[in-house]
């Protein structure tokens, strides 16, 4: 009988193992073993998490000695693919730096409104594992997939989407090269027949696309503020959704949490929730969208990018009145957006970086940290709900 262990014991390494439904199973994770990396070339199978890096050298030696890796992502591939070959079914796979969860989402959403059995999963959530009992022939599966679930992937969605790509995750993968090669597998295994779309004149997006044989679609959007609708439309007109239904579905979507979510006002102050953002260009975009006066409140857990661009955002601006960091990585950004003519101040942690905000009286309080937040937080969507917390408290 084959040895299989679980590495990491996250959302998709606890859906595994409910998959998996075998007691023989060993999990690995560093909450509970320190030294869980030690003993793997001893297993014949490891599926691993995405908050394990792939290119840890315990795990590169154990794939020498023969152990074969795969993943949640890989087993769906290995599953689902040859069900849906039988009928109409296909994956869309959506990936990128900036927009794939909101782009993931409007896909789904018009293929739901256009009728479509549509099943949305992935980085977004769900692992695609839970899905796929639900799957038919003709399925039409929304996965969003992030560079740690591409890393190892040895297939291709039918339909590749990319939305905007730059630098990210560099404390994990050792350079950009790494970073843009795990995402290409979205499109590295297509057929000739199978399209990808991307932004035209992003270029990290053309690299990656250059690195697969399929059939090329490139999206123009010079808005910002809706390039994710552009390039979900165009995704859903190539999936035969009618032009009337594309337009109400956008019309009514909403945005999704922690995404420059507007919370209201308090105190005649404006308050926006972009704790989605992990990265100082997706908060140098945000810093950009606005033309009110502002407070941003930014900072968390590094990860080794450059802030170049949001000291570039922040001088720029007319907006910003004063920026307030906190978190692991204050003292770097404060570094970078020193020169940006904006007074800069440095706060304990997120209550008191509202409470400062809200006493420069500013039209807008930005909360957009352009880092991780696995410093003080259990991930995005926890920081996110600290800092509604702390503004209903504002009001009462």
């Amino acid at each position: 009988m084959a040895k299989v262990a679980i590495l990491g014991f996250g959302r998709e390494g606890q859906s595994l193992f409910k998959f998996l439904n075998n007691p023989d199973v060993v999990v690995l994770d560093k909450k509970t073993d320190r030294n869980y990396l030690a003993n793997l070339s001893s297993f014949d199978v490891v599926y691993r998490s995405p908050g394990v890096p792939y290119n840890l050298s315990e795990i590169q030696t154990a794939i020498k000695n023969g152990v074969k890796f795969s993943s949640a992502t890989k087993l769906f591939f290995e599953r689902a693919l040859p069900v849906l070959r039988r009928g109409s079914g296909k994956i869309i796979g959506v990936t990128g730096t900036k927009g794939k969860g909101t782009t993931s989402t409007l896909i789904a959403q018009i293929l739901k409104n256009s009728h479509q059995k549509v099943l949305l999963a992935g980085n977004i959530g769900i692992s695609p594992l839970e899905i796929l009992p639900k799957l038919d022939k003709n399925s039409l599966v929304v996965l969003e997939l992030s560079s740690f679930q591409l890393q190892d992937l040895e297939n291709s969605p039918q339909v590749a989407v990319i939305t905007e790509i730059f630098p990210d995750h560099l404390d994990v993968h050792k350079n950009i090269k790494e970073y843009l090669d795990a995402k290409a597998n979205i499109c590295r295994y297509q057929k000739k027949s199978d399209p990808v779309f991307y932004f035209a004149g992003n270029r990290p997006a053309a690299k990656i696309v250059a690195q697969g044989s399929g059939k090329m679609i490139a999206v123009s959007a010079p808005d910002n503020l809706t390039k994710n609708h552009l390039l979900a439309a165009a995704v859903a007109r190539h999936l035969s959704c009618s032009e009337k239904i594309i337009q109400s579905t956008l019309k009514n979507f909403n945005g999704l949490k922690h995404r420059l979510e507007r919370l209201g006002a308090v105190k005649g102050i404006e308050f926006y929730n972009d704790s989605a953002s992990t990265n100082p260009q997706t908060t140098a975009k945000a810093v950009s969208s606005f033309e009110k006066s502002l407070v941003l409140i930014a900072g968390g857990k590094d990860k080794n990018l450059d802030y170049a661009p949001l000291a570039k955002a922040i001088k720029a601006s007319r907006s910003v009145l004063q920026v307030l960091l906190f978190g692991e990585n204050k003292n770097k950004i404060f570094e970078a957006i020193a020169g940006a003519g904006v007074p800069v101040r440095l706060c304990r942690d997120l209550e008191a970086a509202v409470a400062e905000a809200v006493q420069k009286r500013p039209e807008i309080v930005l909360f957009s940290p352009g880092a991780a937040s696995f410093d003080m937080f259990k991930d995005y969507a926890d920081r996110g709900e600290r800092f509604k917390n702390i503004v209903r408290s504002l009001s009462i």
